[in-house]
C-alpha cells in the first residue's frame, strides 16, 4: 500500500489561499458573488493537507472569513480536485446581509452555483425563519426548500417544542433570485399550530425587496346602508420611485366602489393623485341631507417640492360630491380633509415667509332648526357649504434683524388675507331677532404690518425689567359687501393704525432647601394704547376665537389673528409657582388677572359677531385665571386651567386632564366645563368627562376602552371597548364602539372592528357600521 503525504498543523491559521474559495461562503439565499480579489483567513485548531488526494481539512472550532462572509463549524473540508467545499457539525453560515444559516452539513460547489443542505434552518434580519427538512441550490439562481416553514422569530421564552402563534407550512418553497420571489407549492397557513387555510400556491417578494406588485390583504365591510363587501386591493410596483394601489369593494346594496392611489417620488419632492367613487344601485338608503345624487366621489392630491434652498411649493385638495362621502364610505384607503391647501414657503433663521390658498368642504349638515333664521342671512334649508369662503392668497413674512436696534429686538410682522364668500353667514342667538356674523358675502382684503421692539433689563437683585414698543397698521378692502352688516358698504378703503407702548416686569425669588427649590415669581405687565377703531364696522374672520386663560393672560393682544386689534390700556399681573424636588417631582402653577385702566374696552364692545361679551375680557377687573401642571416620578401627570368669575369665584372654564401609568395599567381621563354664552347663542353650560383606559393582561393579552360623558345632560356621548393580542409576529383586535355626536341626521353611529395582523405578510380588517340606529 502507498504511503499518503499529509501536512498537518495545530492551531492552524492559512491565509491568502485564493483556491480555498470563499465562493464556496457566498450568500446561500441570495447568492452573491465575491470579489475576485478577496482573501480567505482560516482558522482551526488543527489544519491538514493531503497531497496525494489533494484535500484541506479543517478540525476543532474551524472559522472561515472571506469577503465578509464567516462559516463556522467542528470541520470542513475542501477537495481541490473536484472543487467541492463540505462543512460538518454545529455549521452556521453569516453573510454579509445579516443572514444566518444553521445545519449539521453544508456542501457547496466553489463557485457556489450548486449547494445542499439537511435539516436547516435561515434567520433573516427583518426577524423571519424558514425551517426545512433539506435544501438544493442550482444555476446559481434558483433555491428549492422541501417540507419547509416560514414563520417569524418567536419569544425566547417560548417552550422549545411549542409551536409558533402562525407559519406557513409548504410542500415546496422556491426562491427565485433573478425574480426575487419567493413561491409556495401546497400551502397552509397554521394558527397556533393547527392548519386554517390551505392554498395550493401562494408567492411573496424576497426580503430584498421593499416593493412588488402583487395582491394585498383584503378587507371587510359591513354596514347597514352598504350591505356587505370585500375590500381587494392590489399593489402596481411600477418603478423604483413610482407606484399605484387600486382597489375594488363589491357592496351588496350599492354596487361596486372602485378607488386608486398614485404614487410618485422625483428627486426634489413627491406627489399623489387619488380618487375613489361609486354608483348607488340604492341611493334611498340615504337621507337627502347626506346625498342627493346616485353618483358619489372624491378626489385628492398631494404634494410637496423643494424649489429652491429653503423654499418649498406643496399643495394638498380634496374635493368630495357631498359632506358625507368619507363618512359613509370610510373605508376609502386614502381619507380626505375638510380643508384644501396649496402653499409655497420659506424658513431661514431669522426670516420666514409663506403664501397660502384654503377652500373649505365642510361635513356638517345644514341647519334645520328656525331658529338660526337671522333676519333673512339664514334661511332654514340654507347651504352652509355656500358660505364656506375661498381664501387666495394668505401671506405672511416675519423677520428679525440681526443687529440690536437701540440695543433691543426688532422684529417685523406682515400678513396679507383676501378671502371670498357667496353667501352671508350669519345666525341668530334669540330665534331671529339678534343677528351674529361670522362672515360676510363678497371680497375682503386686509394688508396688516406689525412692527415690535423689546429690551430686558436685568438688575442686580434680579429683577426682570423688559419695555417694549409696537406699531400695527391695517388696510382693508370689501367688495359688494351686504349693507345691512357692514359699515364698509359706502367705504371703498379703511385705514386702522395702532401705537402700543408697555413695560413687562418680574422678579423670580429662588427658595432653595433640603430635598429640592422653588421659585416664586411675581409677574406685570402694562400696555398703553389708543382706543381700537372701527369696532363693530368691519369683518372679522380670523379673531373669532376668544380663549383667555394663563396661557394668554401676558399677550400683549389678546386676539388670536389681525381682523381685530385690541386697544386701550391694560394692566396683566399673576404670580407663578415652581416648585423642583430631587426625587423628580414637579410642580408649577400660575395665577393672575387682568385690569382694564383707560380708554374703550375692546372686548366689551361687541363686534359684528360679538364673541368677546362672554370671554372673561369684557369687564374693567377681568374674571381671574388659573393654572397646574404637577407631573410625579411614578408616571402620574396632572394638567388644568381654569378661568373663575370676577365677581363670586365661579368656575366659568375649566379644563383638567390626568394620566397614570402604573404596571401594566395606562390611563387617562379629562373633563372639561364651559359655561353659557348667550352672545354666541350658546344658552346652555356644557360639562364633558372623557376617559380612556387600557390594561395589559399577562405577556400579550390587553383590554382597553373609552367613554365620554356628556354631565350637563347626564348621556353618553361617545363610547367604546375592546380587547387586543399583540406579539413579535401577530397582532388582533376587536372593538366596538358608538357615537352619538355627529350632527348628520343620523342618532347613533356604532361600529364594529375586526383586525388580524401577520408581520411581513400584511394584515386583514373586519368593519361593521349601523348608522341609523335610536
Amino acid at each position: 500500500m502507498a504511503a499518503v503525504s499529509t501536512l498537518t498543523v495545530t492551531a492552524g491559521l492559512l491565509t491568502h489561499a485564493p483556491s480555498v474559495s470563499a465562493q464556496d461562503s457566498a450568500n446561500f439565499l441570495s447568492g452573491q458573488t465575491v470579489s475576485e480579489d478577496a482573501e480567505l483567513l482560516l482558522e482551526a485548531n488543527d489544519l491538514t493537507y493531503d497531497f496525494d488526494r489533494d484535500i484541506i481539512t479543517a478540525r476543532g472550532d474551524v472559522q472561515v472569513y472571506y469577503d465578509g462572509n464567516t462559516v463556522q463549524a467542528a470541520e470542513i473540508i475542501f477537495n481541490r480536485a473536484s472543487q467541492q467545499l463540505f462543512a460538518k457539525g454545529n455549521v452556521i453560515f453569516l453573510d454579509t446581509e445579516g443572514n444566518v444559516l444553521r445545519t449539521e452539513e453544508l456542501q457547496m460547489s466553489e463557485d457556489f452555483a450548486e449547494a445542499f443542505a439537511r435539516s436547516l434552518q435561515i434567520d433573516m434580519p427583518n426577524r423571519t425563519r424558514f425551517i426545512a427538512e433539506q435544501a438544493r441550490r442550482k444555476d446559481g439562481n434558483v433555491t428549492t426548500i422541501e417540507n419547509g416553514v416560514y414563520t417569524v422569530y418567536t419569544n425566547p421564552s417560548r417552550p422549545a417544542g411549542k409551536a409558533p402563534l402562525w407559519r406557513i407550512r409548504s410542500k415546496t418553497i422556491v426562491h427565485d433570485k433573478q425574480e426575487k420571489v419567493i413561491r409556495f407549492e401546497h400551502a397552509s397557513l397554521e394558527l397556533f399550530g393547527k392548519p386554517i387555510i390551505y392554498a395550493p400556491y401562494l408567492s411573496m417578494p424576497d426580503p430584498t425587496v421593499k416593493r412588488h406588485s402583487g395582491f394585498l390583504i383584503p378587507n371587510w365591510v359591513i354596514a347597514d346602508k352598504l350591505g356587505f363587501g370585500v375590500n381587494v386591493p392590489y399593489y402596481w410596483a411600477l418603478s423604483p420611485h413610482r407606484d399605484l394601489t387600486t382597489t375594488f369593494t363589491p357592496l351588496t346594496k350599492q354596487g361596486l366602489f372602485a378607488d386608486f392611489e398614485f404614487r410618485q417620488r422625483f428627486q426634489k419632492g413627491k406627489f399623489t393623485l387619488a380618487a375613489g367613487g361609486i354608483y348607488q344601485l340604492d341611493p334611498d338608503q340615504f337621507n337627502t341631507q347626506r346625498a342627493d345624487s346616485d353618483t358619489r366621489g372624491a378626489f385628492r392630491t398631494t404634494g410637496e417640492f423643494n424649489v429652491s434652498g429653503a423654499w418649498n411649493l406643496g399643495w394638498d385638495v380634496t374635493y368630495k360630491s357631498d359632506r358625507a362621502f368619507f363618512e359613509d364610505y370610510s373605508f376609502t384607503s386614502w381619507g380626505g380633509n375638510e380643508t384644501s391647501r396649496v402653499y409655497f414657503e420659506g424658513l431661514t433663521e431669522r426670516n420666514g415667509l409663506s403664501v397660502n390658498a384654503y377652500a373649505f368642504q365642510i361635513a356638517q349638515a345644514d341647519y334645520i332648526s328656525s331658529n338660526f333664521n337671522a333676519n333673512g342671512f339664514s334661511p332654514v334649508g340654507s347651504s352652509l357649504q355656500s358660505k364656506q369662503p375661498f381664501v387666495l392668497p394668505v401671506a405672511d413674512y416675519d423677520f428679525v434683524f440681526a443687529d440690536p436696534v437701540l440695543d433691543g429686538e426688532l422684529a417685523l410682522t406682515a400678513n396679507f388675507t383676501s378671502l371670498t364668500r357667496e353667501e352671508t353667514d350669519a345666525f341668530s342667538i334669540d330665534g331671529g331677532t339678534t343677528a351674529r356674523f361670522r362672515g360676510v358675502d363678497g371680497t375682503f382684503s386686509r394688508f396688516s404690518m406689525d412692527g415690535t421692539w423689546r429690551r430686558t433689563f436685568i438688575d442686580p437683585l434680579g429683577q426682570s425689567f423688559t419695555p417694549f414698543a409696537y406699531m400695527k397698521g391695517d388696510l382693508f378692502f370689501l367688495a359688494s359687501p351686504d349693507s345691512d352688516v357692514t359699515a364698509l358698504a359706502n367705504e371703498s378703503f379703511v385705514g386702522r393704525a395702532m401705537p402700543a407702548v408697555g413695560l413687562e416686569y418680574s422678579y423670580p425669588i429662588i427658595a432653595s432647601f433640603d430635598g429640592g427649590n422653588q421659585i416664586f415669581e411675581p409677574i406685570a405687565q402694562i400696555i398703553a394704547r389708543p382706543n381700537e377703531q372701527r369696532i363693530g364696522e368691519l369683518p372679522n374672520d380670523d379673531a373669532q376665537s376668544i380663549v383667555f386663560d394663563t396661557t394668554t393672560l401676558f399677550d400683549t393682544d389678546k386676539f388670536s389673528g389681525f381682523d381685530r386689534a385690541e386697544g386701550g390700556t391694560r394692566l396683566n399681573v399673576g404670580l407663578n409657582y415652581k416648585l423642583q424636588l430631587d426625587s423628580g417631582h414637579y410642580l408649577t402653577g400660575l395665577f393672575g388677572r387682568s385690569y382694564h385702566l383707560a380708554g374703550n374696552n375692546s372686548y366689551k364692545i361687541p363686534d359684528i359677531l360679538g364673541a368677546t361679551q362672554d370671554s372673561g375680557l369684557e369687564t374693567d377687573l377681568s374674571d381671574y385665571v388659573g393654572s397646574l401642571y404637577l407631573d410625579t416620578k411614578y408616571g402620574i401627570k396632572l394638567g388644568t386651567q381654569a378661568r373663575f368669575d370676577k365677581d363670586d369665584f365661579s368656575v366659568n372654564r375649566l379644563q383638567a386632564q390626568a394620566s397614570a401609568i402604573y404596571g401594566p395599567l395606562v390611563s387617562s381621563v379629562a373633563y372639561a366645563f364651559l359655561d353659557a354664552q348667550p352672545n354666541v347663542g350658546i344658552v346652555d353650560r356644557r360639562e364633558e368627562l372623557l376617559g380612556s383606559a387600557s390594561l395589559r393582561l399577562q405577556d400579550n393579552w390587553r383590554v382597553f376602552g373609552s367613554m365620554r360623558y356628556d354631565l350637563q345632560n347626564s348621556n353618553i356621548v361617545q363610547d367604546g371597548i375592546g380587547v387586543g393580542y399583540d406579539d413579535e409576529g401577530f397582532s388582533l383586535s376587536m372593538s366596538y364602539s358608538e357615537d352619538r355626536s355627529r350632527n348628520d341626521g343620523d342618532t347613533t353611529n356604532k361600529v364594529l372592528f375586526f383586525r388580524v395582523g401577520l408581520r411581513t405578510l400584511g394584515n386583514t380588517q373586519f368593519q361593521s357600521n349601523s348608522m341609523n340606529s335610536n
